[in-house]
């Protein structure tokens, strides 16, 4: 029975790392609700004629692609419209997630989804897998990353789920504050969990 590995962890926290690694070692396929959504967003797709309906046209630029940055603003300063968008987007990347696995033939898969507790969607994958690190290393990482201000950050990782409530609904937790060479060792034993978990199933 092949199992749905739930791959989670706060903005920063480096969920890419830990599903390279998966890949590289493992060949272990990675579904990623983050580029599933980027997939529905396009231009002409019908999640973004919907987005366009709610939110308005502001939220499209002149050549018909998302305007990411507005429609951030307007999200994280208002939880309704936030909700709106998640109830728009939330239900096509999960069946889209699920029509992808179902195509997939391995012993386990990484299903990366960022907001897997916030949408509480516990029951979607067989296990959950938290990629952990302290907040100072997030706040690092995503102003290397993505030059965003403290501020900005800081309200992004108000708007998750806390630190504590991750590790706590946890199966397993990867803490990527390690050398590489640890990572990959934990990878390494969570790879061989797995597959012994699927084969018993």
């Amino acid at each position: 029975m092949r199992l749905k590995i739930g791959l989670t962890g706060g903005i920063g926290s480096g969920k890419s790392t830990v599903a390279n690694l998966f890949y590289s070692l493992y060949q272990i396929p990675l579904i990623d609700a983050d580029v599933i959504s980027h997939q529905l967003v396009q231009p002409k797709q019908p999640a973004l004629l919907l987005i366009q309906k709610q939110f308005g046209l502001s939220i499209i630029n002149p050549n018909g692609s998302l305007n990411r940055n507005k429609l951030r603003d307007i999200i994280f300063s208002d939880p309704d419209k936030k909700k709106q968008l998640e109830d728009i987007l939330h239900p096509q990347v999960y069946q889209k997630m699920q029509s992808t696995f179902d195509s997939i033939d391995s012993p386990y898969s990484l299903l990366s989804i960022p907001l897997l507790m916030e949408t509480e969607q516990y029951s979607f994958v067989d296990r959950i897998l938290v990629i952990d690190c302290p907040v100072e290393t997030q706040i690092e990482r995503v102003k290397r990353r993505d030059e965003l201000s403290n501020e900005r950050i800081l309200s992004i990782i108000a708007s998750q789920v806390s630190r504590q409530h991750r590790l706590n609904h946890a199966d397993d937790i990867i803490s990527n504050t390690k050398s590489p060479n640890e990572l990959a060792e934990h990878v390494k034993k969570l790879h061989n969990q797995y597959l012994n978990l699927a084969k018993n199933r």
